[in-house]
């Protein structure tokens, strides 16, 4: 059986009843093979609406990217608006703006009507390490305004300093519609809500085969679905063999976080007063936040191919240090690594791979808040209204250069040209 890694967040996780394993033969309107933020946002979407609807699992709920990340309601795409609309027009950047504020929406509107218990808090912070990036953060600023976001405030190394306890920083962009969330307890929560409307959830119940037939047929180990409808929603932890078409297009990569012992509410509140949770902008970005119990969690540490590191404590507490040199000897109570799924052109992949089976991938690290527009947009074109949905499926999906063999070096080697763009600061 595949369980939770060692995280912070399945330590402190809510108290829940676990999830069956499917071992029997069923049938449904949707069949959603993946048990996080994709897959549980379109379970959701679609039981409300009356659908029957069974979601696969291969571990458990929240097990990949959903219930290991920062935490974090970061809002727009891994490509900022303007990236966007000088790459795919005026049109694609008109539809794609009016959806980019929508996914935290939808989050704290399921934080509210089923009374998750995930610890959210608002406010989100986008750092500048030099004067390149906080040019960036000013575009940014008027770029996000003119789709309608006017929870905006630009802070300079002042107003930041009284933010942020740190001398690193040369200014910062406040997003108050952003946030922070227990990620592992959102994921446990939604899928209880499935569980309320109706929705039959499985654990521990990896797909083998996806038959491409009308009825599609979802095998299992121990069991099978027969569905109208397929919802490919694996995303990091899909695997090369199930679907081998994504695997094409898109490449896992790990990031790593540490948690420290607990600060103490007068230690926490020194680094972040008002509780907000932090980016820096660098190409190789990293990102920290207070948890509910006064722990400062920070991630960092790229891995490309999604490998798990020897020490990850290596990769991210220089970091933390370098922020926070306060925290000199602060003991780190968890490390893990989590993997999210990476596109050639950052921006997420959807799509269909027949007439009834679909796909939603490839956030690039922007999964958490688009992964919930993702299960709204994919229960509107089930309903009969594929607008939305399509303004996504016709960007271009582009696979790796070099193939599975080459992606990871050709990839590292970007990544280092633009890491020491941002040591530079050009």
């Amino acid at each position: 059986m595949t369980e939770h890694t060692g995280s912070y967040y399945a330590a402190s996780a809510n108290k829940h009843d676990p999830f069956p394993t499917l071992s029997e033969s069923l049938t449904c309107d949707v069949c959603i093979v993946g048990g996080g933020y994709t897959g549980l946002s379109s379970a959701l979407h679609l039981a409300e609406q009356g659908y029957d609807v069974v979601v696969l699992e291969a571990a458990r709920i929240g097990f990949g990217a959903s219930g290991r990340n920062g935490g974090q309601l970061v809002n727009s795409y891994s490509r900022d608006i303007d990236v966007i609309e000088r790459t795919y027009g005026a049109d694609a950047a008109k539809m794609l703006g009016s959806m980019m504020f929508e996914g935290a929406e939808i989050i704290r509107e399921r934080i509210r009507r089923y009374q998750i218990a995930c610890d959210y808090r608002p406010g989100g912070l986008f750092v500048a390490m030099n004067h390149r990036q906080l040019e960036t953060l000013e575009e940014q600023k008027a770029n996000w305004e003119r789709y309608g976001n006017t929870q905006l405030a630009l802070l300079d190394a002042n107003e930041l300093r009284r933010e942020v306890n740190s001398d690193r920083y040369v200014g910062g962009l406040l997003d108050r519609s952003g946030g922070h969330i227990h990620p592992l307890n959102l994921a446990l929560g939604e899928a209880e809500a499935i569980r309320l409307n109706g929705g039959r959830v499985y654990e521990q119940s990896p797909v083998t085969h996806i038959a491409h037939t009308s009825p599609a047929v979802v095998t299992t180990e121990k069991g099978q679905v027969t569905a109208r409808y397929v919802i490919v929603a694996g995303n990091a932890y899909l695997g090369d063999k199930l679907e081998p078409a994504l695997a094409k297009r898109s490449m896992p990569c790990g990031t790593q976080v540490v948690a420290t012992a607990p600060l103490g509410d007068e230690v926490a509140r020194s680094l972040l007063p008002n509780n907000y949770c932090v980016e820096d902008c660098n190409y190789l970005l990293d990102y920290y936040r207070l948890t509910a119990d006064n722990r400062l969690l920070y991630g960092g540490g790229v891995v490309y191919g999604a490998r798990d590191p020897d020490d990850i404590e290596r990769l991210v507490v220089p970091n933390l240090l370098k922020t926070f040199p306060q925290l000199k000897g602060v003991k780190i109570d968890y490390r893990w690594t989590g993997n999210f799924l990476l596109t050639l052109s950052r921006m997420p992949q959807f799509g269909r791979l027949e007439n009834n089976i679909y796909y939603m991938q490839g956030y690039s690290g922007h999964g958490v808040t688009c992964t919930h527009l993702a299960g709204k947009l994919i229960s509107e074109l089930l309903r009969g209204d594929a607008e939305r949905f399509d303004a996504f499926a016709k960007l271009p999906h582009y696979p790796f250069p070099g193939g599975r063999t080459l992606r990871i070096p050709f990839t590292a080697m970007g990544a280092a040209y633009y890491s020491l763009r941002d040591r530079l600061g050009v």
